[in-house]
């Protein structure tokens, strides 16, 4: 929301008496003088006008989840577990998931309730990497790296994936690297060149690695460097 909106509603102003007092430089942005009246300012942040709170900030939540397998990436369900019964109680308020994993899979996943901040690590035209250890049920083929690199066609979608990064760990076994995070994408790709996904093993996320010090189902929040990564 603009800033001068903000303080038209909350302070009981017209939006020109609010236009004119911020650029007489008496309204702040958590504790900063801002004469901008257009600023965009989300309900994170904390508003003032002459000392006054305006518009008091709510806690930002980004966590980070070990997800074992047997869990959905939902926020409820009536059938399954998920993953918000590993998350304490007092901080499900609005939290939501930054790229889902499927019940079968394990690792990195991120939840939190900062809507802007989820967009900007999972909207596929931005293309942060997202990196996944993968097992398979047939030995991975020479020609797969190339495949992927070249991306694959989704029939369904009308697309041709990103190139993505193919690693070999093992005859079964690699890690790869993708810049979307579409409905089962790696799944799908590897059925594309004639394989199957086993296990499906999710290490990070842009910037962000799974924290070694995790057990499966453990989460801690993330680190503020983590947060400004995105």
């Amino acid at each position: 929301m603009k800033l001068s909106r903000i303080l038209s509603n909350q302070n009981g102003v017209s939006r020109k008496q609010a236009s004119a007092l911020i650029a007489a430089g008496v309204v702040t942005i958590d504790g900063i003088a801002c004469r901008e009246a257009a600023r965009e300012v989300d309900r994170f942040s904390t508003v003032t006008c002459r000392g006054n709170v305006v518009q008091p900030g709510e806690p930002a939540c980004y966590l980070m989840l070990h997800k074992p397998q047997g869990y959905l990436s939902a926020t409820a369900d009536k059938v399954h577990k998920t993953v918000m019964e590993l998350i304490e109680p007092s901080l499900h308020k609005d939290l939501h998931i930054a790229g889902r994993l499927d019940r079968a899979s394990t690792g990195l996943l991120i939840l939190t309730n900062d809507g802007l901040w989820s967009r900007r690590l999972t909207e596929p035209d931005i293309k942060i990497p997202k990196v996944y250890r993968v097992t398979t049920t047939d030995e991975i083929t020479p020609d797969t790296a190339k495949r992927f690199a070249e991306g694959i066609w989704f029939e369904f979608e009308q697309l041709r994936t990103s190139p993505a990064q193919l690693e070999l760990l093992g005859a079964r076994e690699a890690r790869i690297t993708i810049f979307e995070g579409r409905y089962h994408q790696i799944k799908r790709m590897f059925h594309a060149v004639g394989n199957r996904v086993t296990t499906l093993h999710r290490e990070k996320m842009g910037s962000i690695n799974l924290d070694d010090c995790l057990a499966p189902g453990a989460s801690r929040q993330l680190t503020e460097t983590e947060i400004n990564s995105v």
